[in-house]
């Protein structure tokens, strides 16, 4: 075997165990986001009304967020210090144990406010994970690509996403299909209980991978920052704001297209829930294809261009995907979302390599980490909860969460228009 082709199997090798692994966290983090919107509200804040129960549980849900820049500092500072590997292992442990945890919480009739409480800690804990395994798994893969490639092989770790979204789904498709009351006593929680599964399949490959080589050399001709958070904002705070600026769009589309429509479909429109969930099942599949395409197209094009498309057609596609779901028609609400997700793999392809491209490698972990999940929890995190309180104001018209997500993509137009075009840009320091 050649050099080349050596290089090619390990880089292939790298990216997939990156995937694997983020397709794994993000199973674990979706199933709670499902849950949240099919029965938390009925099992962990009983006493209150339908309405203040459903925001109650999309409040927990968004604990998680907040919780992601913590994650990202944490583990971008021991990223950036003492290498990419061992924080990835670090963190596919966490997502998975808290995941577990979660499916074995007595809820409020057999513990009280206890279990809210549980609740709300082991998600703050899911979250601390995520915030800081994005970071890491796109940075394994973008360090040990080469330029004509960065894209598609940051791509392929983002498309870990739908991957998750569709075992989450599938799997609460499955279990919700349960009578009723075995569903809410038991059916749950098997999703959950999967992730300790899922689990021993990361580990058992990410432990097999190789450090970035890029970090490697860094790391033996200089000393690394001994505070990477804080020679990120001395060297690239613009970059930073810039970064977070681009997720807006990206994150709260995603999450209204794929978590707050299902309450909204089943709740407001009486939409069955297998329908929504086979919808969403449906855009994931299509979305798996879609981000390596526009991955590989932004290594042609450039980021900027690719980037930019997909926050116009959110923008364009806000009011068309709630006439869309209104029909309450099967294959039209199918459409809607896998239409949504489309316009967000534009901006999700070309990401991981755009964000990583912005920072140096001695404070790249930290910096991408940064921009995406700072921007989670005012983003995506806050999107739910948003949606449902504009839905109230609007008297059950989604209008206002169309103008919400229309805002979303200007801030995203802005901020991609005003960033650096980098996929020329040479990472090796």
């Amino acid at each position: 075997m050649s050099t080349s082709d050596s290089r090619e199997v390990s880089v292939g090798r790298v990216v997939l165990a990156s995937f694997i692994g983020t397709t794994i966290e993000w199973y674990d983090f979706f199933i709670y986001g499902t849950a949240a919107a099919l029965v938390f509200g009925r099992l962990f804040f009983p006493e209150f009304e339908p309405h203040t129960g459903t925001m109650s549980a999309y409040a927990t849900f968004a604990v998680g967020f907040f919780a992601r820049p913590i994650g990202g500092i944490v583990f971008g500072h021991f990223g950036d210090r003492l290498g990419r590997k061992t924080m990835l292992v670090t963190t596919l442990t966490i997502m998975g144990v808290a995941t577990f945890l979660i499916g074995v919480l007595p809820t409020y009739e057999t513990a009280g406010i206890l279990a809210p409480m549980l609740l709300v800690t082991l998600r703050f804990v899911q979250g601390l994970g995520v915030g800081g395994e994005w970071g890491g798994a796109v940075l394994m893969a973008v360090e040990h690509g080469h330029r004509g490639r960065r894209g598609l092989y940051g791509s392929w770790v983002q498309a870990g996403v739908p991957v998750g979204l569709l075992l989450a789904t599938a799997v609460f498709a499955i279990f919700s299909s349960l009578p009723e009351e075995q569903f809410l006593a038991w059916g749950w929680r098997v999703p959950f209980l999967l992730g300790i599964v899922l689990l021993g399949v990361g580990m058992f490959i990410r432990v097999r991978i190789m450090e970035s080589p890029l970090f490697a050399n860094v790391k033996s001709k200089q000393p690394m920052p001994s505070l990477p958070v804080l020679e990120v904002l001395r060297q690239h705070p613009g970059n930073v704001l810039l970064a977070m600026g681009a997720r807006f769009a990206e994150n709260a589309s995603f999450y209204i297209f794929t978590i707050w429509v299902i309450s909204y479909a089943t709740e407001t429109l009486d939409v069955a829930k297998n329908t929504i969930l086979t919808g969403i099942w449906l855009a994931a599949a299509v979305q798996f294809f879609a981000i390596p395409t526009f991955g590989l197209l932004s290594d042609r094009v450039g980021r900027r261009p690719v980037y930019l498309s997909g926050a116009l057609f959110i923008m364009l596609f806000a009011f068309p995907f709630f006439w869309l779901v209104n029909t309450q028609v099967n294959y039209l609400v199918w459409l809607a979302i896998i239409l949504g997700l489309v316009g967000h793999a534009a901006m999700y392809g070309p990401q991981a390599a755009f964000f990583s491209e912005l920072f140096g490698t001695n404070v790249r972990y930290t910096g991408a980490s940064l921009g995406y999940q700072v921007a989670s929890p005012l983003a995506g995190g806050l999107a739910p909860l948003i949606a449902t309180q504009l839905l109230v104001v609007g008297d059950g018209s989604p209008s206002l969460v169309a103008i919400y997500l229309i805002v979303m993509g200007i801030i995203t137009l802005v901020a991609v228009y005003l960033a650096a075009e980098t996929y020329r840009t040479e990472i090796h320091d």
